[in-house]
């Protein structure tokens, strides 16, 4: 029998080691697993201490099942700790997928410098390099202040070490190094004279920087119509809700939809899309974008990969404002398989304007898996 904390959190290990000491007697005896977020860490290492498989399975399953970008970079370190390398690649789908976020969280001051290193090395983080820099100052305060260092540009350099020189900045566009890194106080004055004469000059100074942009990630995209129509039956986008519900069979990362546009020529639309759970807002963005008159579909972007988890249905919606007639979706799947991950789509009492499974609009899904 097993009892889960389902609230969020941010894992820490606990400092004594009898926290664990019922946990782990409990399962002994009596075969029950009772984790807590505040000792789930310390009960792995208990588990593996003792050799306790079933109960460190048990901990590494919480510990998945709690992972999200605020989390993900420290759980990254504890499961190369733990040599756990299941949790280690749900890590680095979370990261990579939500980087921004994940870069940006507390937990990431948290990490270890091997971890650190490994982090910015990544070619899959799908951000901007002035990201990553910024998470690697942080990184850098808040290690000061852990060896009881002053916070100063030589002391940050000092536990950086080689990991500043992993950090790729001469793939931030002009703007971004001379608002941000250039005046930073950690780069020498020698470093940003010359990657500012990298950026500028014909015969380019050799740098310590990696010039390779990251790769990041390349998004997939689910297609649930076989084939679009326009001329019989006009769609109209009126101002009203086109909406479809849908789930996955593992967790996926929604990073916009793609939408059908203006059958009739070029236009611009406004329009609002968003992403909820149980009637839950977990995104929108209110935006513009072009169509030229083809039944290609127009990409819509959240702010952020949104994550969603398996066997649960969410709802995607979206609200046009432009020219009425569009292309609309014809002979619509409840599933589709895409790579490794398969949808299936329902329609929602959201939908105000006709869009359902068997057709309409969002015609597709894109995501990071």
């Amino acid at each position: 029998m097993m009892r889960l904390s389902p609230r969020p959190w941010v894992p820490s290990m606990p400092h004594a080691a009898c926290d664990v000491v019922p946990a782990l007697s409990r399962y002994m005896y009596s075969d029950e697993i009772d984790l807590e977020a505040d000792t789930v860490l310390a009960t792995l290492y208990a588990a593996k201490k003792y050799i306790v498989p079933a109960l460190a399975k048990a901990c590494v399953n919480f510990l998945e099942t709690s992972l999200e970008a605020k989390n993900a970079c420290v759980l990254l370190s504890q499961s190369r700790l733990f040599e756990e390398p299941e949790l280690t690649q749900r890590c680095w789908e979370v990261i990579d997928a939500q980087a921004e976020m994940a870069l940006r969280s507390e937990g990431f001051c948290e990490i270890d410098w091997q971890t650190l290193e490994i982090i910015v090395t990544r070619e899959a983080l799908n951000t901007k390099e002035a990201v990553v820099f910024e998470a690697v100052l942080n990184w850098a305060e808040a290690e000061c202040k852990r060896q009881g260092l002053p916070v100063t540009p030589r002391n940050k350099r000092h536990v950086l070490g080689p990991a500043l020189y992993l950090v790729r900045i001469p793939t931030m566009t002009l703007e971004e190094f001379a608002n941000g890194a250039a005046q930073s106080d950690i780069l020498t004055l020698e470093e940003t004279h010359n990657i500012f004469l990298w950026y500028t000059a014909a015969n380019k100074p050799l740098l310590d920087f990696p010039l390779t942009k990251r790769k990041g990630l390349a998004p997939q995209r689910c297609h649930r119509f076989q084939s679009s129509a326009y001329r019989s039956n006009q769609w109209r986008y009126r101002g009203r809700c086109d909406s479809i519900q849908f789930a996955v069979d593992r967790r996926v990362f929604i990073a916009g939809l793609g939408l059908y546009g203006s059958s009739s020529g070029k236009a611009e639309y406004s329009v609002k899309i968003e992403l909820k759970r149980l009637g839950v807002v977990l995104a929108q963005n209110l935006t513009k974008f072009v169509s030229d008159g083809s039944s290609n579909t127009f990409s819509v972007w959240f702010e952020h990969p949104v994550q969603v988890e398996q066997d649960t249905f969410y709802t995607a919606s979206a609200v046009l404002d432009g020219s009425e007639l569009s292309y609309f979706g014809q002979e619509g799947m409840t599933e589709v398989q895409c790579g490794k991950v398969t949808f299936q789509f329902q329609c929602s009492s959201d939908s105000t304007n006709g869009t359902g499974v068997q057709g309409g609009q969002i015609p597709e899904l894109i995501f990071y898996a």
